[in-house]
C-alpha cells in the first residue's frame, strides 16, 4: 500500500535521532572488555540460541520467529541479499560473521510455559555455549527467560512480549525489548477509539490470565476511562482456554457496548470467533452498535480469524506494508525465501538478532557488559518504525507505533490488515518512574564467569 492510506501524525524528536542527522555509533575498544565471561567465544563460531514456542497457543508466532531468525543468521554469514544490512543506519555489520566468526545456532521449545523456556534456555547456555538468547511470544516466558539470563551473565535479546512488566518491574540489565508494550498501545489506540466509537462507551474485558493480560488491561482502562468510557466488568481467562463461549455470553446481559479482547494468538482467534458466533458483531446496547476491539494485533492472528476481524480496530509494532527502505528489504527477503510476507513477530526477532550483532561490532566483544554499553542509548534508523532509541534507563525501545483495522475488502489471506495511523513517538513515550512500570530496578550487568 502507498503511505497515502494511512495518516502519520509526527517524527521522532529524540535528540539526534532525525533521519540522516542519527549519531555516528560510538565505537568501544575490546581490550577494556577482556575479562573472562560466560561462554565467551575462542573458536571460528559463536553460538546463538533461538527459544521460542514451537507447541501451545502461540505457536504459529514461534514458527514465524524461527523463519526470521534462520534469515538473519544467512544475512549475518553473508548469504542472501543482506535484507537489512543493507539500510540499518550503524553500517557496522560486513556479512562476515560477528567479528569475524561464523554465527551458529541452537534451538528450543519454549511451549509457551516458563518452565519450559527457562529450562530449554538454560540447556542452550549450559551444553551449547549459547552466548546470547532471544525469542519467546509470551510475556511470562519472556520474564523467566530474562532473569535466567541475568544469573547466568548472557544478554537476552526479548522476542514478542508486550507486557509492561518486561521492561518495568522486572527489568533486567542484561535484557532489552525491541517490541513496544501495552502502555504504548493504549496510548496509541484510545483517541482512535474515541474518534471511532465516541467517548461515551461502557467496555468489558476479557483478560489472558497472566502478566501481559493484566497489564494490557491496565494500560487500556487507563487510556479509555480518561476518554470517558466506563469499565463494566473484567473477567480473567485461562492461557489455556481452547472455548471461550461461557464467557462471551454474559457480555450480551451486562451493560456494556465494547468487549475489549485482551487475547493474543490462538486465543484471540478462539475467543473472537465465539464472540462473533454468538452474535456479538450485529448486535446493539445502550442504543448504538456494538463494537470489539481488539488490542494487540498480528498477520498471523487476522488469518486464523478470517473474516471476522474486518472492521476490528487494535495496534500492532510493525506492518509488512510499511513503506520505509528497511521493511520493503526485509519484506523482500523474508518472502523470497518463505513465499509470504513475514509478521511483527518475524520482524521484531530479526530485528533484535541484528540490534545484538551490531552492538558486538561496535563495541569490539561478546562480553554482556559491553554489549549493554553500547545498545544503552542506542539511536538508529532503518530496520522499520522509523528513527528509534533503547533508552538506557529501562531498555525499552521508543518508536512510531502502528493503529491498525481489519480490512473489509482484503485482496489475499496475507492482506488482512491496514494501518489507519502511525502513532508519533512522543505520543507513546512516558517517563521511566510512570506507576504502569514502577517497582523494579534495572541493576547492573551480569558477565557471569
Amino acid at each position: 500500500m502507498s503511505s497515502s492510506n494511512f495518516t502519520r501524525r509526527g517524527v521522532l524528536r529524540t535528540g539526534a535521532a532525525t533521519g540522516a542527522g542519527l549519531a555516528l555509533p560510538t565505537i568501544f575498544s575490546g581490550a577494556a572488555w577482556s575479562q573472562g565471561f560466560t561462554n565467551e567465544p575462542t573458536g571460528s563460531t559463536v553460538t546463538l540460541g533461538f527459544n521460542v514456542p514451537q507447541t501451545g497457543p502461540y505457536a504459529d508466532e514461534g514458527a514465524d520467529e524461527l523463519r526470521a531468525y534462520q534469515l538473519a543468521v544467512e544475512h549475518l554469514n553473508g548469504e542472501g541479499d543482506g535484507g537489512m544490512l543493507q539500510t540499518f543506519s550503524s553500517q557496522a555489520l560486513d556479512g562476515a560473521g560477528i567479528l569475524g566468526k561464523k554465527v551458529e545456532y541452537v534451538t528450543g521449545d519454549t511451549q509457551t510455559k516458563s518452565d519450559a523456556a527457562r529450562a530449554s534456555a538454560k540447556s542452550m547456555i549450559e551444553k551449547d555455549g549459547a552466548v546470547m538468547i532471544t525469542g519467546g511470544s509470551s510475556s511470562g516466558v519472556a520474564v523467566a527467560v530474562q532473569a535466567l539470563c541475568q544469573e547466568a551473565g548472557v544478554i537476552f535479546m526479548a522476542g514478542l512480549t508486550h507486557s509492561n512488566d518486561t521492561t518495568g518491574k522486572d527489568k533486567r540489565a542484561n535484557g532489552f525489548r525491541h517490541f513496544f508494550n501495552s502502555y504504548m498501545s493504549g496510548a496509541a489506540l484510545a483517541p482512535v477509539l474515541a474518534n471511532a466509537y465516541g467517548t461515551d462507551r461502557k467496555a468489558y474485558h476479557l483478560t489472558a490470565d497472566y502478566n501481559w493480560g493484566y497489564t494490557t488491561e491496565e494500560a487500556i482502562r487507563a487510556s479509555t476511562e480518561a476518554m470517558g468510557w466506563e469499565t463494566v466488568n473484567a473477567v480473567k481467562t485461562p492461557l489455556t482456554q481452547t472455548d471461550f463461549s461461557s464467557y462471551i455470553a454474559p457480555v450480551l446481559n451486562s451493560g456494556a457496548d465494547v468487549l475489549v479482547l485482551n487475547h493474543y494468538g490462538g486465543n484471540m482467534v478462539n475467543s473472537l470467533t465465539n464472540a462473533v458466533q454468538f452474535g456479538l458483531r450485529e448486535a446493539q446496547a445502550n442504543g448504538k452498535d456494538f463494537e470489539i476491539v481488539v488490542p494487540l494485533y498480528s498477520r498471523l492472528m487476522a488469518r486464523g480469524a478470517g473474516e471476522n476481524v474486518k472492521g476490528i480496530y487494535g495496534s500492532t509494532n510493525w506492518h509488512w506494508s510499511l513503506p520505509d527502505e528497511g521493511s520493503k528489504a526485509f519484506v523482500q527477503s523474508f518472502g523470497t525465501k518463505y513465499g509470504f510476507p513475514p509478521s511483527q513477530a518475524a520482524h521484531t526477532c530479526y530485528v533484535q538478532t541484528l540490534l545484538y550483532a551490531d552492538a558486538v561490532s561496535r563495541a569490539g566483544s561478546f562480553n554482556p557488559c559491553a554489549v549493554v554499553e553500547a545498545l544503552e542509548g542506542f539511536e538508529f534508523d532503518g530496520l522499520g518504525n522509523g528513527p528509534t532509541l533503547y533508552r538506557a534507563e529501562d531498555h525499552q525501545c521508543f518508536k512510531d507505533v502502528l493503529v491498525v483495522r481489519g480490512k473489509e475488502n482484503p485482496q489475499s489471506e496475507f492482506d488482512l490488515l491496514e494501518i489507519v495511523e502511525i502513532t508519533p513517538v512522543e505520543q507513546v513515550t512516558y517517563p521511566v518512574d510512570h506507576p504502569q512500570f514502577a517497582g523494579g530496578a534495572l541493576g547492573t550487568c551480569n558477565p557471569g564467569a
